[in-house]
């Protein structure tokens, strides 16, 4: 059907070359890791990164050379960490062909500057809008890799490019949605995160469900005001990209926003949560970044500021929760 390069061979990369091998595309993948390379190349496995997938599909292959990878894409997937994003992309500046479509799968709001994905990716491969496609939903790589049922919806301001790029990404497991909310996606996807990172550190400090529905609640009304702010639909922060997203991030220890939180909760350092998560996870650099935007778009963000206090200041769990509902009463 096409060919399709996926930039960026980790879990989440690597489950969603094998959706577009099932679904009958031919997939190369590109990674800076000779290891993981081979590895695909030789074995058509990805034991570093997504070692619970015994074969992966035979149209899958790998490569380390940048033109190599891009040089006959029809589509571009981008799957790379979004505080590296830039860096990484800027390497692919004038070789990715003039047609091609980049896809992001990106979930994060780039730190320094407080951009969302499709700006960072339209910048730094100087992409027109109409060749830039977000794909965001309830992704946990490892049950997708596992071909469980699964959904995303998939987002270009050219809803055309959106509905092909669906096409292109749907299996018997696999199902997709289109939406021209470019905006709403991607604020959704990065969003998200810290409020996982918020319902980890309740459950990790021993509280419940009570407490993980009340921070989740007041979350989703901070990331819709946040979203609607900066010109998305609300209707999307309740859908399968919003509200969709934030039951699977909040609520499975697959997630490493939850993971990253739950250790926090259970009293380790940012330090500490790092090396066991094995890195830094996105609603860590997301929460300053929702902090901004709520400046800039004047919408109040509670439960990211406390976040962030607890991050950079160290106040205590009860602190926050005690920061991000304030004694006073309010109309729901």
């Amino acid at each position: 059907m096409a060919n399709i390069t996926v930039l960026g061979a980790g879990a989440w990369g690597t489950a969603f070359g094998q959706v577009l091998a099932d679904a009958g595309n031919d997939v190369m993948m590109w990674a800076i890791e000779p290891d993981i390379v081979k590895a695909i190349q030789t074995e058509h496995r990805n034991p570093v990164r997504l070692p619970s997938v015994e074969k992966l599909p035979d149209s899958m292959t790998a490569t380390g050379d940048r033109a190599e990878a891009v040089a006959h894409a029809d589509v571009v997937v981008v799957a790379i960490a979004a505080q590296f994003a830039r860096q990484a992309l800027e390497e692919f500046n004038g070789l990715i062909p003039d047609e091609a479509v980049v896809v992001s799968l990106m979930k994060g709001i780039e730190q320094k500057t407080g951009k969302r994905m499709d700006q960072v990716v339209t910048e730094a491969l100087d992409l027109p809008a109409d060749r830039f496609v977000a794909i965001s939903g309830p992704n946990l790589s490892k049950q997708i890799a596992a071909r469980e049922p699964a959904a995303a919806v998939v987002g270009c301001t050219d809803i055309d490019v959106a509905r092909r790029v669906a096409k292109l990404c749907t299996t018997d497991y696999f199902k997709t949605f289109i939406t021209a909310d470019v905006i709403g996606l991607e604020l959704c996807g990065s969003l998200k995160n810290v409020v996982a990172l918020a319902v980890g550190m309740a459950h990790g400090a021993g509280f419940g469900e009570n407490t993980a529905a009340m921070i989740e609640t007041r979350g989703l009304t901070e990331i819709k005001d946040v979203g609607t702010g900066a010109g998305a639909l609300p209707e999307t922060f309740y859908g399968l990209a919003g509200v969709g997203d934030l039951i699977a991030t909040c609520g499975s220890p697959l997630s490493r926003n939850y993971t990253f939180g739950y250790n926090l909760g259970k009293g380790m350092s940012v330090e500490e949560a790092t090396k066991a998560s094995n890195g830094v996870a996105e609603g860590v650099a997301t929460a300053s970044a929702v902090v901004d935007l709520g400046e800039r778009y004047h919408v109040p963000t509670p439960l990211a500021k406390a976040v962030t206090r607890l991050l950079d200041d160290g106040i205590s769990f009860k602190q926050m929760i005690a920061e991000m509902f304030p004694a006073d009463v309010t109309v729901e």
